[in-house]
């Protein structure tokens, strides 16, 4: 038991997929795992446990933002062992190619900050997925049939920004996405030596203005979950 995580020692697993909503993760949980196990609840962020195709599997909210992310992440990795975390969530499209529904590996996350600026001070540290679960989950994707796109995010700082320069200087740089967590999960992965991946499916579109409506978004989210769980395992 940790601060933020009551689970028992030995209920979380070595692979831990990781929504921003408590509740997609306990939507996931009851969809595509068994014998599930609820091992957290500390602050309503939900936790679960059990097995896909035979392989233990922790799903666990992270929280909005890198900071609540990195609070988890943290306790997962340093207390309870977690060797491979992928995070599994939305963002915002920047590029006229990516379509709403569609799922974006990161292979880069661009910041402004995160809460590991402190300790790179004036480095400009560029965090990068492992490129093992990249290879394989864009294998599974592809097999799927699903619509990916693999490439650079960014993860902001802030939900409401009022940056449209920024974006407009993205957009040109050929970020894919915009969302708010893998940057921090990437800088923790390379710090503690796990591997590390964001799936990302595009729920709103920063050049069309489309959005899915919030009772879609969890339906949508299927192929991202089956693609993390076949990368986590490949």
């Amino acid at each position: 038991m940790t601060v933020h995580i009551g689970a028992a020692p030995g209920q979380i697993a070595e692979t831990v997929l990781m929504p921003g909503d408590p509740y997609r993760a306990r939507w996931a949980a009851e969809t595509y795992l068994q014998d599930v196990e609820l091992v957290n609840e500390v602050r309503g962020m939900l936790g679960f446990t059990g097995t896909w195709k035979g392989n233990r599997v922790t799903i666990h909210g992270s929280g909005m933002g890198m900071p609540s992310l990195s609070i988890y992440a943290n306790e997962l990795i340093k207390d309870y062992g977690a060797k491979t975390l992928i995070r599994i969530g939305s963002c915002g499209g920047m590029q006229e190619k990516v379509k709403i529904r569609d799922v974006i590996l990161a292979m880069t996350a661009s910041s402004l900050s995160t809460p590991s600026a402190g300790i790179f001070k004036e480095l400009n540290f560029a965090p990068c997925a492992d490129f093992g679960l990249l290879a394989a989950a864009h294998a599974a994707a592809t097999a799927k049939g699903t619509p990916t796109h693999a490439g650079g995010i960014y993860s902001s700082d802030v939900f409401y920004d009022e940056r449209p320069d920024l974006n407009e200087q993205m957009t040109r740089h050929g970020i894919l996405g915009v969302e708010m967590e893998a940057a921090e999960l990437y800088n923790l992965a390379h710090r503690y030596g796990c591997r590390a991946l964001a799936i990302l499916t595009v729920s709103d579109h920063l050049q069309t203005g489309e959005a899915l409506p919030s009772e879609d978004r969890e339906k949508s989210f299927g192929d991202m979950v089956e693609i993390a769980l076949e990368a986590a395992f490949a």
